[in-house]
């Protein structure tokens, strides 16, 4: 057999033998092509919801004129499976989720961004927990800010994050010059909630810190997006003597450390100055170039705010002051209560469900 005719197939180049401006090209097709993806996921999902709204709304119409009950909801659920064998979601209690959905949101209009970018479980979750338009609202857009699953979204309703969220006594307005003041403000929360540890009566700081470490996981979820743990008792060495850090971490949106310092006890405006201390010696040791200055967070039993703000406002270093508690005492509003099954109920629907859904 001649070398002619033996089969040639195609070989990929080598990277080195292409030229110097081919991995920008890569990069940029890699991130159209992770656009066009998700933006076919987001539609798929838009047009769930849009189907979703339009039968319940064609159910809510039907029933403002007709006047009937669940047994048409059921016999619909039969026929609609009869008719499409192959479509999932149509059972007698999904059908009547797409009936509160088109009751909660009238207009079809409304079915769009944030809203339209949550899957149908988070719809559930933001009817099920919140009668309030606005904060539903609100809430939507945090969970497309921040990633959040639909348990997550479901447990930060329970905590009342919209009352929590951004609300630390800071001197960041003074303190950090640039945009970076209202990200920064907005990172904090008051109270800080760790209901993880179960009940903290009589834990000293060290316990604290320990639990908080072996619950890192959930210690982020409750610090918010962007925070990276660096670790505990972080040792800080100036002029020969040695001091430890609570906890340290790296905002990566901020782009600066944050010294956590925890205590169990109210706000003393002597902790301040330990934390400025700690604050610095960071910025001179553990920062690098790009870095911007390190802020401190103090984590007080409870304070008093007036004296937090007059006690900040000497300190030329970014320093938020906050409240942790391990449960909310206040209960949900009854205006937040709901006529819909639930969580618990909902969890199992899913579980024994899913091919429904």
């Amino acid at each position: 057999m001649s070398n002619d005719s033996v089969p040639r197939f195609p070989t990929t180049p080598a990277r080195s033998t292409l030229p110097d401006w081919y991995p920008d090209l890569l990069d940029r097709i890699s991130s159209h092509v992770a656009t066009g993806h998700r933006r076919v996921v987001s539609a798929a999902n838009t047009e769930v919801l849009r189907s979703y709204w339009a039968i319940g709304r064609e159910i809510l119409n039907r029933q403002d004129s007709e006047g009937w009950g669940s047994k048409v909801i059921d016999r619909l659920s039969t026929d609609l499976k009869s008719r499409f064998p192959a479509a999932k979601g149509y059972s007698p209690r999904n059908l009547k989720y797409m009936r509160a959905f088109a009751a909660a949101w009238p207009d079809q209009s409304i079915v769009q961004e944030p809203l339209a970018q949550l899957p149908w479980y988070h719809q559930l979750a933001l009817l099920q927990k919140l009668d309030d338009d606005s904060l539903r609202l609100w809430y939507a857009a945090a969970a497309v800010e921040h990633g959040w699953s639909r348990d997550v979204l479901a447990l930060q309703i329970e905590s009342g994050f919209h009352q929590r969220s951004g609300k630390a006594v800071t001197n960041f307005a003074t303190a950090i010059e640039d945009e970076r003041s209202d990200l920064a403000q907005q990172a904090t929360r008051d109270p800080y909630l760790f209901d993880f540890l179960g009940s903290t009566d009589g834990w000293r700081e060290r316990e604290l810190e320990e639990k908080l470490v072996e619950h890192v996981g959930k210690f982020l979820l409750e610090l918010g997006q962007g925070f990276a743990f660096v670790g505990q008792q972080v040792r800080l060495e100036l002029a020969g003597e040695e001091f430890f850090c609570d906890l340290l971490f790296y905002h990566l949106q901020l782009r600066c450390y944050v010294v956590v310092e925890l205590k169990a006890v109210p706000f003393n405006a002597a902790f301040l100055g330990q934390l400025g201390l700690y604050t610095a010696v960071v910025d001179d040791i553990l920062a690098k170039e790009g870095d911007k200055p390190t802020i401190g967070l103090l984590l007080c039993k409870n304070k008093k705010e007036v004296v937090a703000e007059y006690a900040l406002r000497g300190f030329k270093a970014p320093i938020g002051v906050a409240e942790w508690t391990s449960a909310i005492n206040s209960s949900l509003p009854a205006e937040f209560e709901s006529a819909l099954p639930s969580v618990e109920v909902l969890e199992a629907e899913l579980a024994a469900g899913a091919d429904e859904l």
